[in-house]
């Protein structure tokens, strides 16, 4: 018996753990592992673990059609993690395990740990990878290391992708008779473990729907990406974000689709598509990076004398701007929509980031862990490379003085303030030429029901270059 191990790879096409597996005449069984309260621990959403598990329920259906059952398996810690697969290995009489690598260092650890579990009972374990076009280790300086900055490993990654190219793993067929698969929704452990099941319409799962949603965005959008992805009142964006941070959908599917729909690989920014390509190549980097410096994984800065910096802890300044309260409408809108819907605009995670560390000096990990606990793409290595780029602590080549202005932000990106609008309530009425200075226009009103500015930019912006400059010292 064969046994594939399903994590953050939920899907059929393009899974080279499943295919694998499948490869051969051997009987083969699926896993996931459903761990409430190390999620917890990792400040996992509940809209993405709904989100999740409304695809392991899809995934397991279909896998039944196939013939192959998906088994699972509660365990509160990947600590329980080992002696739990050893005993399904042993019950089941699994000679093999296969599985994508994961690359954050909790999951590194229980993967070894299984390794060691399942030698002891002569299980071979297969780990291979999923996660990325090109697997960690793969693009590398002309002396052998691996890269710490962005755009010389963005050139390496380009070349090495068309030396080596790449495969699109095609989704394993029928290997038996239909089996049956009894909906999450009806087994009461896997209820009491995590509440609520239901998944948010707003984001259906399932294969079909991710390869719709690139379609479309490939179609319709990917050739005005450059310019219209940073503003957050158009559909400019692909949204898969969620599909990738899931495995619904595959880098190297997207990679291909792309390729498909423009008749080549763009190669730089003068080409159509590039820069669509480009935030995918950010997104394998930071991945990259979390395995290279597994101490990312662990609240460390990836500059490590920033460690140094006088963060502020200030809990209600912080609370206020978790619930939108900061009195700077652009701020306020974007994690308003956060906390409504599990999902922000890529330019508005950047202009909240560098509100909370640069205007109100906020530790950068309290914004790194409040974006995991409501994202529906909660992804350790995106976020974490995100905010510490925005902190001015991570793999960056810029001057840590880069500092957001948010009224200027909200002025050039969400000019009418169709945005703002939307999620700020209150300005719901207001002119367009008053929307993103709104207060002169509030007090001749004479209302009062939204906030005044919690800082003044310019004076916040003078502290935080001075913060950083004392590190020179």
């Amino acid at each position: 018996m064969r046994l594939v191990w399903l994590r953050n790879d939920l899907r059929l096409a393009d899974n080279p753990a499943l295919r694998h597996a499948c490869a051969g005449d051997e009987p083969v069984a699926a896993l996931f592992i459903i761990s409430p309260t190390q999620w917890r621990q990792h400040k996992m959403a509940p809209i993405r673990q709904r989100f999740m598990l409304a695809q392991v329920d899809e995934l397991g259906c279909e896998l039944a059609a196939l013939g192959i059952p998906l088994h699972l398996l509660r365990v509160e810690t990947f600590a329980e993690a080992p002696a739990a697969l050893a005993d399904l290995c042993h019950e089941q009489g699994v000679t093999q395990l296969y599985a994508n690598q994961a690359i954050e260092i909790d999951e590194q650890r229980r993967d070894h740990a299984v390794s060691a579990a399942l030698a002891e009972q002569e299980v071979s374990c297969h780990w291979l990878n999923g996660c990325c076009v090109l697997p960690p280790g793969k693009v590398l300086t002309g002396s052998g290391e691996m890269f710490k900055v962005f755009t010389p490993f963005s050139r390496a990654w380009l070349k090495a992708l068309d030396e080596e190219g790449f495969v699109i793993h095609r989704a394993p067929t029928p290997r038996g008779e239909p089996l049956p698969w009894q909906p999450l929704a009806e087994r009461a452990w896997v209820d009491e473990a995590l509440g609520e099941l239901t998944a948010d319409p707003r984001w259906p799962v399932g294969e079909a729907e991710a390869l719709r949603r690139l379609n479309i965005f490939l179609e319709q959008a990917v050739l005005d990406y450059g310019e219209t992805r940073d503003f957050p009142a158009i559909a400019g964006t692909s949204v898969l974000s969620p599909y990738l941070a899931a495995g619904i959908i595959s880098p190297r599917q997207c990679v291909a689709a792309l390729q498909q729909r423009l008749g080549y690989r763009p190669q730089s920014k003068a080409q159509p598509g590039f820069v669509w390509l480009n935030e995918l190549i950010w997104r394998e980097f930071y991945r990259h990076l979390l395995v290279l410096i597994p101490t990312l994984s662990m609240n460390r800065p990836f500059k490590p004398e920033t460690a140094a910096l006088p963060w502020s802890w200030d809990p209600d300044a912080f609370a206020a701007w978790c619930e939108g309260r900061t009195g700077y409408p652009i701020v306020d809108a974007a994690m308003r929509c956060l906390n409504a819907t599990g999902w922000m605009h890529n330019r508005l995670r950047m202009i909240v980031a560098s509100f909370l560390t640069k205007d109100l000096h906020i530790h950068w990990r309290l914004g790194e862990d409040y974006f995991m606990s409501r994202l529906i793409d909660g992804d350790l290595a995106a976020n974490n490379g995100g905010w510490q780029w925005a902190a001015g602590t991570g793999a960056d080549a810029a001057p840590y003085f880069r500092v957001f202005n948010p009224t200027t932000q909200g002025q050039r990106f969400d000019p009418q303030g169709e945005f703002i609008r939307t999620w700020v309530t209150e300005l719901a009425d207001i002119p367009a030429a008053y929307v993103h200075q709104p207060h002169d226009w509030l007090r001749l009103k004479g209302r009062q029901d939204y906030p005044a500015p919690m800082v003044d930019h310019a004076v916040a912006r003078v502290r935080a270059i001075e913060m950083f400059r004392s590190l020179e010292k």
